[in-house]
């Protein structure tokens, strides 16, 4: 009885500590190898399997300026991989794919609009 009760305490235990990798501020202003055209910024929250927050990208050229967009979305299962929506202030919206390895995100365009790059990596700025 004792070893079930401690199975069941370890298993609780998971479920209540489960990692909100893609929380926080991640940028690609601080990549050493890339071309600066546009600096791509996103905040996002993860609660569980859910993600919101806001995305903006900023340039020196005024046609690659983003304002901020909405970005909502979900976590894969295995906590690695997300889902997200971006939409900006019309309702235009784009689709993307977030992959993530310890301090660094990998964001791929899937479809929709051209609000955002088709790839790019970022690096997080702070939780």
């Amino acid at each position: 009885m004792k070893k079930f009760l401690f199975i069941a305490f370890l298993i609780s235990l998971k479920s209540f500590s489960q990692s909100n990798r893609f929380s926080g501020t991640w940028s690609n202003e601080n990549c050493k190898d890339c071309k600066k055209d546009y600096i791509f910024r996103i905040t996002i929250a993860q609660s569980n399997y859910a993600i919101v927050g806001t995305a903006e990208i900023t340039s020196e050229r005024k046609e690659l300026n983003s304002g901020v967009l909405d970005v909502t979305g979900y976590v894969y299962p295995n906590n690695d991989k997300a889902q997200i929506k971006l939409k900006d202030k019309d309702g235009i919206s784009s689709n993307a794919v977030l992959l993530t390895n310890e301090s660094v995100l990998q964001f791929t365009k899937r479809g929709g609009a051209d609000l955002v790059p088709k790839e790019v990596i970022l690096n997080k700025l702070y939780e």
